[in-house]
């Protein structure tokens, strides 16, 4: 099981501290997606260091977020890797690992801004030395090639009610838990302000939990020396279920 927390800011803040304080009860780590171009302050950056060193995982998550006109799909979510070429995709790479060595952090994966990344994308992401690359369907492994199916759950902006949208995240962690696959489980930090998602996200994990799945950082599927070191798995639990 993967738990993915983004839009951690200094407004967030606060509320990324209490689901880390949850999950931390748990012993589920938490994979932190973090674009240090948005809104990077030494308290937030300090946090996330802390957190690493609690055993979170770190993804870079995108640059400034900026959408460039030119490379906007025609159809499809607009994000900002979704379709840039690779040389495009570097520079942007290479401006956002700057930014994050200044914050003094480290991490050699990436979740791009709505899990979209165009072929360009992963490219850059080898050229660059990333290891691993989250999207909305798949971990990919960039050194090996190797392909982890599985869609990230979490709340959508088109479903109508909150109700719906919690009930449908907690009843996908069951379904896939009770089958063996792999969970993984995404909340924007500003969604944890209603009460509601915050439960349904918790009650996502420990239904996972229940059917055996283990928590683990996305740093796990790609032999990252940064990987968490609460992700070994214990007697009669599996990351990955097998009938």
């Amino acid at each position: 099981m993967l738990v993915s927390l983004s839009g951690i800011g200094p407004r967030t803040l606060h509320r990324c501290a209490d689901l880390a304080a949850e999950l931390d009860r748990r012993e589920v780590p938490l994979s932190l997606l973090f674009a240090p171009r948005t809104e990077r302050t030494p308290a937030v950056d300090e946090w996330i260091r802390t957190r690493q060193d609690k055993g979170d995982g770190l993804l870079l998550h995108g640059s400034d977020h900026q959408v460039t006109p030119s490379h906007r799909p025609h159809f499809g979510r607009r994000a900002e890797f979704a379709a840039l070429p690779a040389h495009e995709a570097r520079l942007r790479l290479i401006a956002a690992q700057a930014a994050l060595e200044q914050a003094g952090l480290t991490a050699d994966g990436f979740a791009p801004p709505r899990w979209l990344a165009s072929r360009g994308t992963l490219d850059a992401l080898r050229g660059q030395g990333f290891r691993l690359c989250a999207s909305l369907t798949a971990v990919h492994n960039l050194r090996t090639g190797a392909l982890h199916r599985a869609r990230v759950q979490e709340f959508s902006s088109q479903q109508r009610t909150e109700t719906v949208r919690c009930f449908a995240l907690v009843l996908a962690a069951a379904r896939i838990a009770k089958r063996g696959g792999l969970v993984r489980l995404g909340v924007h930090a500003p969604d944890l302000a209603r009460p509601g998602l915050r439960q349904a996200l918790l009650d996502a994990v420990d239904v996972s939990l229940e059917n055996r799945a283990f928590g683990a950082t996305y740093e796990t599927f790609s032999n990252s020396p940064l990987a968490a070191t609460r992700t070994s798995v214990p007697s009669g639990a599996r990351l990955v279920n097998n009938p």
